[in-house]
């Protein structure tokens, strides 16, 4: 970092800021995308590394609450992430990471942090643990048919202007986040940069499309958005791909009749669905389950910043009391023996100079924190030290019912 100046943006730097940025990812430099950008970008949580007045180096964070076991949190969502290849391996991205979570600690802000990682080896050696995966489904969506015995209840599925369905699905959205553990919290400005729909962006697609599923007592109970681009071929006829975006609802029925309706959409016999849940209940409602196959690939990064105050911030499956010796390099205040007491009601976790019962790195802290992969599974890699009951009694109590999900990429 000799002669090299890190520090936060002010405004009239945002531009070049988001060019960096942008170039780095590989993205052509638009004046609409910076402006998407900055209606969501917090200025004072950005963090730049300055090269002879040249930004070459770009990290920051929104300040958004991230459902736990137990209900929304605040988390530092970290993001816009970037070195530019001129200046790698020189250890920028390393002091980027240092001042952001020495930062958080220090002003007591969130006491987690949350990222989606553009390549999976490289959050991991500053704590950050892979705590949430997700589905990407892709097949023959001619051959997409939901089992006879589903329930579709007595609803009915109507398209609506992006316009009209917004605040509907904003509802549904809003009943399921509080119990949703992976889901953030959306502002009316979050909504604008989620349902931007951008030509450029479209990738020859058309325009997104809104289906709401209704009860018959007028409630929406579900939505789906989808896109849909077609292909011709002169002996086979269609070859169009339906892109299925969203599939959000509050009812089992009303999740399965919006399958329902995507199933019957004509003309288009290949399917692909980005950013589902682990455990989606797609997979229980097809009759054919070859028609779609699934990959599994990694969502959220979680850090642990602060310990005691994160595992406090959650609540636990059943009743745990123990004592947990939790290594931290990158962030050495963690480090050391703490005692976590906790049920479905709430949680204290404090230091102690009893006898650590369970050591594990405050990354592998982190992959657990959300419920998802459990403490067996990291025990069984090597990287828990303790009893096998312990182990087992205590991951029971950090397990979630449901995997955790996040459907939106920040």
């Amino acid at each position: 970092m000799t002669d090299l100046e890190l520090r936060p943006i002010d405004r009239t730097e945002f531009p070049a800021f988001y060019r960096t940025l942008a170039e780095v990812f590989g993205e052509t430099v638009r004046d609409s995308d910076r402006e998407r950008m900055g209606t969501v970008f917090e200025l004072e949580r950005s963090l730049a590394v300055f090269d002879a007045g040249e930004i070459v180096a770009t990290a920051g964070a929104y300040t958004r609450d991230l459902t736990l076991p137990g209900g929304p949190r605040p988390v530092a969502g970290v993001t816009v992430v970037s070195v530019q290849p001129t200046h790698r391996r020189r250890g920028l991205l390393t002091e980027l990471m240092r001042r952001q979570l020495t930062e958080l600690h220090q002003q007591d802000r969130e006491p987690v942090a949350a990222l989606w990682a553009s390549e999976a080896g490289i959050y991991g050696r500053f704590g950050y643990g892979l705590a949430a995966r997700m589905l990407s489904w892709h097949g023959a969506k001619d051959r997409l048919r939901l089992r006879r015995d589903v329930p579709l209840g007595s609803g009915r599925v109507t398209l609506m202007s992006p316009e009209r369905a917004r605040p509907h699905e904003t509802a549904v959205y809003e009943a399921l986040r509080p119990t949703t553990v992976g889901f953030l919290t959306r502002s009316d400005r979050w909504w604008d940069r989620r349902l931007a729909d951008p030509e450029d962006q479209r990738a020859g697609a058309t325009p997104r499309r809104h289906a709401l599923h209704t009860e018959q007592d007028g409630t929406v109970t579900g939505f789906a958005t989808y896109r849909t681009k077609q292909e011709w071929s002169v002996t086979e006829g269609p070859q169009g791909t339906l892109r299925v975006e969203d599939v959000m609802a509050t009812t089992p029925g009303a999740y399965a009749a919006l399958w329902s309706f995507l199933a019957g959409i004509d003309l288009h016999p290949r399917l692909t669905r980005y950013l589902a849940p682990l455990d989606d209940p797609l997979a229980q409602l097809l009759a054919d389950p070859r028609a779609l196959h699934a990959e599994v690939s990694d969502s959220l990064w979680v850090r642990v910043v602060d310990v005691g105050r994160a595992l406090a911030a959650r609540t636990y499956r059943v009743p745990v009391d123990v004592v947990l010796d939790v290594r931290d390099e990158f962030c050495p205040w963690n480090a050391g023996t703490w005692r976590l007491s906790g049920d479905a009601s709430g949680a204290t976790c404090e230091r102690t100079s009893d006898p650590a019962e369970l050591t594990l790195s405050a990354t592998d802290l982190g992959a657990v924190y959300l419920g998802g992969p459990t403490l067996v599974q990291v025990a069984a890699a090597g990287r828990v030290d303790g009893a096998a009951a312990t182990v087992s009694a205590v991951g029971l109590a950090f397990s979630g019912e449901r995997e955790p999900w996040c459907p939106e990429v920040f």
